[in-house]
Formats: structure tokens, C-alpha cells, sequence
């Protein structure tokens, strides 16, 4: 069927964009394997989930609300973290992996931190805009402003002299010792750019606690369903504030040993994690319990394939572990394998999960397929035909409730 509104066409791409660039992703993950630590490796599972909820949401909504900006917010969001992800894996194998192999390994590791950035920077609008697609009210502007300012001065940063490429969303350069001076230097490191970088940093901070404050602000005069589904989004931030607060203690406290190794990149990790992933968990959840925008029903299938996904991928990267690390497996034969066993898991996997997601966030449908089904089974011994139209009547109110039910039957020939 063609999209009836051109946004619509836009939201296809959108989506298809983020969910194929994890299959390039997933590959060069499985070659990589062996100079990715497990830490990194459960964070790159995490974000392909991410990736693919952020798309999936994104493209739901634009296809039902294509003038709602929280849909193309999360669209872009979760391209964003497609491409972040994609890159620093395309740039780890052209330096680390398999040096010189594939062209403009540098440059693709320079776009996966600016993409990095850009998905953080996404996240206020997201945030400030929930779950209508409007600012609280007319006073809100100015903060809207503050954050387009926020993210032309951190994307300026892909292009400042003097500074390190570490990775993307992962920092994975840096683990490999394979960080390398910005190929794209044409601000200054130190002077007049410092200091409007400190002044970005600090509007930065302000627009994010004024932003924390306005889902309280739109909380005070919302509707009961509405403070539900702000609710979700609570948790997140509260989640991400005691990540946050765990890493100044741990600069604080611990040795530098300790708060430079495995302990800060931890915390680092679940830093950035949280809000990446947290976000879209929290706009589907409230989606799925309070019907928000009227699609609990597609968003159950869509939350059924992007649990089915992040499953699928741990299995995918535990696979190529175990064939990598522990058995003498060549690389390329180690992702064939792990490839086919994930594609082999893929219905058998998608059918349970999709029951659980409807046992749990959508009840009604999942005790009318069971209705159903009950009733067919009974249907093929059924004789009587006055003991069918009476159950069949019960079927019709259990898994419909309407207010009234006749059933005709048509006498045979």
C-alpha cells in the first residue's frame, strides 16, 4: 500500500535507514569481536535495541501523527544511533582490526562522534516536547532556542584542532589505544573557541535542568492519563541522575586507577545507556498502558520485535564469542555460523515473545486470540446447534463486550 501523505514516505526511510545500517553493524561487530571487551560488546547489543525501538516508534507515529514532532524526534534519534554505531565499528576494523583494509576509516570515526553527540542532543527536544509534540506553553521558547544553540556548539566540536577521535557512543578507539588526533581541525584548540565551547557547556547544563523542570511544570496541569505516562519518563531521568552522581563520587573518591579503568567506564557506560535506551522503552511502555496515540496494538508488535532483536543479537554475539575465544574458529566463519542460528531462532522466538508482550500490555487482545481459539477447537465436535449459537454468543461478549448480540442462522438446503 502506498503512504497517503508524502510525510509519511519520509518516516519509511526514516526508520528503514536505522534498521539497515545494523545489519553492516552486526558483521563488522562479529570481526571485531576480539578486540572489543564484553562491557562494549553488551553496549553495542544494547543500542541496536535501541536503535531499532527509537525507528520503530518513531515510524508508528509518523504514519498515524506525521505533524507530531515526538515522531520524527525519535526517528532521527534512533538513526542517529544507528549511524554512531556503524561508524565506530566500520572505523575500529579499518585501524585496529584489520588496518588499511577499507577506505576513510578515519573519517567514519570522526562521524561516529559527532553522531554520539548528536543523539544526547536529540534527547532534550524529545524530552521537552512529550508526549504531545508541544512545549508546555508560549514561556518554553527561549529553552527551545537554548537547545538548537546547545547542538550547533557541540557539532562544532567535530571540528576542532588539537582534540582526540576516541569512538562513538562507546568510546571504542580509546579501549584499543587507536585514538587519533581530528582529521578535521579548523577551530582553534585553546582561546576565544575554548571559551565558547565553556559557554555552550554551561547552557547546556541550564537547558538540561530547565528541561527536567518542565516535565514537572507540564505534570502540574496534565491529566490524570498524562501524569502516567510522564511518569516513565521520571524514572529514566532519576535512573540517569544517580548514574550521573555516581560518576562525580567516583572521580571524587576513587583512585585514579580505579575511576580511569573498569569502574568509570562502567558507570560511564549505564551514564549514557540509560537515557539512550530508557527513552524509548519509557514512550513505548506508556504507549502500550495508557494508549497514547491510539496505537497500543501495532506498538505491542513492534516491542515484540525489538525485544526479539536485542535477543537475537546477544545470542549473535555470544556465539561469535564462544567460536572466537574459545574454540579455534576462523572470524568469517564464526559470524556465518552466528548468523544462521540467529535467523533459525527468529519465528520460533518472535511467536513467544509477541504472547508474552500481549499477556502483559495488552490483555484484551491476548484473551480474545484465546476466546477464539477455544472456540474453534470446539467448534469441530460441535453438533448441536443450539449449543453452538449459545457459545458462540459468549464468545462474542467476552471478546467484543458489545451492548448487544444477535446471532442468525441461516436453516440448510
Amino acid at each position: 500500500m502506498r503512504p497517503r501523505h508524502p510525510a509519511q514516505a519520509a518516516g519509511w526511510v526514516l526508520a528503514a535507514l536505522a534498521v539497515l545500517l545494523l545489519v553492516p553493524t552486526l558483521v563488522l561487530l562479529g570481526l571485531n569481536v576480539n578486540h572489543i571487551d564484553a562491557g562494549r560488546i553488551f553496549s553495542d547489543v544494547v543500542l541496536a535495541l535501541a536503535a531499532v525501538a527509537y525507528a520503530g516508534a518513531g515510524r508508528l507515529i509518523t504514519s498515524r501523527l506525521p505533524g507530531n514532532a515526538i515522531g520524527w524526534l525519535l526517528g532521527l534519534v534512533g538513526l542517529s544511533v544507528a549511524t554512531a554505531t556503524f561508524t565506530e565499528q566500520y572505523a575500529l576494523y579499518g585501524l585496529v582490526t584489520n588496518p588499511g583494509s577499507v577506505p576513510a576509516a578515519r573519517v567514519a570515526g570522526a562521524v561516529a562522534g559527532g553522531t554520539a553527540s548528536l543523539t544526547i542532543a536529540l534527547l532534550l527536544p524529545l524530552i521537552l516536547l512529550f508526549p504531545d509534540g508541544r512545549l508546555p506553553s508560549r514561556r518554553w521558547r527561549p529553552v527551545l532556542w537554548a537547545m538548537v544553540v546547545v547542538m550547533v556548539g557541540w557539532a562544532s566540536q567535530l571540528f576542532q584542532a588539537g582534540t582526540q577521535i576516541t569512538g562513538g557512543l562507546t568510546n571504542a578507539f580509546q579501549a584499543d589505544h587507536a585514538a587519533y588526533p581530528n582529521p578535521f581541525g579548523v577551530f582553534p584548540r585553546h582561546g576565544w573557541y575554548s571559551s565558547l565551547l565553556t559557554g555552550i557547556f554551561a547552557l547546556a547544563v541550564v537547558t538540561g535542568v530547565l528541561v527536567v523542570a518542565s516535565v514537572f511544570a507540564r505534570r502540574r496541569s496534565a491529566s490524570p492519563e498524562m501524569r502516567k505516562q510522564l511518569a516513565w519518563l521520571g524514572y529514566v531521568g532519576v535512573l540517569t541522575a544517580v548514574w550521573v552522581v555516581a560518576q562525580i563520587l567516583n572521580g571524587l573518591f576513587a583512585t585514579p586507577a580505579v575511576s580511569n579503568g573498569w569502574l568509570g567506564t562502567l558507570i560511564w557506560g549505564f551514564m549514557e545507556l540509560t537515557p539512550v535506551a530508557g527513552i524509548p522503552a519509557a514512550v513505548a511502555v506508556a504507549v502500550l498502558r495508557y494508549r497514547l496515540y491510539e496505537i497500543d496494538k501495532i506498538i505491542s508488535r513492534t516491542l515484540a520485535y525489538a525485544i526479539v532483536t536485542g535477543l537475537l543479537v546477544g545470542v549473535y554475539a555470544g556465539l561469535v564469542l564462544l567460536a572466537t575465544r574459545v574454540l579455534p574458529v576462523n572470524g568469517s566463519v564464526a559470524v556465518a555460523v552466528s548468523t544462521l542460528a540467529a535467523a533459525a531462532l527468529f519465528t520460533p522466538l518472535r511467536s513467544r515473545v509477541q504472547r508474552l508482550v500481549d499477556r502483559r500490555f495488552n490483555r484484551t487482545r491476548y484473551d480474545a486470540d484465546r476466546t477464539l481459539t477455544a472456540f474453534a477447537a470446539r467448534l469441530k465436535d460441535a453438533v448441536d446447534q443450539d449449543e453452538v449459537r449459545a457459545d458462540l454468543l459468549g464468545v462474542v461478549h467476552r471478546s467484543l463486550e458489545p451492548t448487544h448480540a444477535t446471532v442468525w442462522v441461516r436453516p440448510a438446503r
